[in-house]
């Protein structure tokens, strides 16, 4: 079996590092940095879902799948493509709907960022705010009931942009139990890494994956 955490925007592959290293129990854990997976191509939502879906054809193994945001993003929707490759599912502050006010906000704000606050993020500012322009018509909201894998999904209860959207997420996949963390916010992995990798290491050995 194969575990994949996916970074959210704004993150890098050792996001992930202290909430692997407090997983109780071994296991083999990819975290892959969502830049190299574009092969130099147009920063959109599309391509890095090609990018994504061409990753996970390397792996001949069931997937489980964890992914924070934009990584919950991609894991969502390859849930959705190929049902039959993914074992698990967990999403991570996550949205089903993209709500196009936040996405724009959010842009607003890069604008305003200096370029040096990317540098170690793997994405130019310009691809910043490109990718999010072309996540604005993601909608996966017709295709949630068609998930068959056990999943879980997991928010901050301080989270406030992302928290209705994971509780909604709950009802609407067959499978799905909701996870809140305490006094976390949005980037729960590395906020809240201890709490999370208990969350992750419970759900995993109650449903024995």
């Amino acid at each position: 079996m194969e575990y994949v955490f996916i970074h959210g925007l704004g993150q890098n592959a050792s996001s992930w590092n202290q909430t692997v290293s407090y997983l109780a129990k071994h296991r083999d854990v990819n975290c892959p940095d969502l830049s190299a997976m574009l092969h130099q191509k147009e920063v959109t939502f599309n391509n890095l879902y090609s990018g994504f879906v061409e990753y996970c054809e390397h792996i001949d193994q069931p997937l489980h799948l964890c992914g924070l945001s934009l990584g919950g993003n991609l894991a969502l929707n390859y849930a959705i493509d190929y049902p039959e490759k993914v074992e698990s599912l967990v999403l991570l502050g996550t949205q089903y709907n993209m709500p196009k006010l936040l996405l724009k906000l959010q842009n607003s704000i890069f604008r305003f960022l200096p370029k040096a606050t990317f540098h170690e993020l793997g994405f130019k500012k310009n691809d910043f705010i490109q990718l999010t322009n072309s996540m604005l018509h993601l909608n996966f909201a017709s295709d949630l009931m068609n998930i068959s894998c056990t999943t879980l999904i997991v928010c901050g209860e301080k989270d406030y942009a992302n928290k209705n959207a994971s509780k909604a997420l709950a009802e609407r996949i067959p499978k799905a139990e909701l996870q809140l963390i305490p006094s976390a916010g949005h980037e729960v992995n590395v906020q809240a890494p201890q709490k999370l990798a208990q969350i992750l290491e419970t759900f995993y050995e109650t449903h024995r994956l």
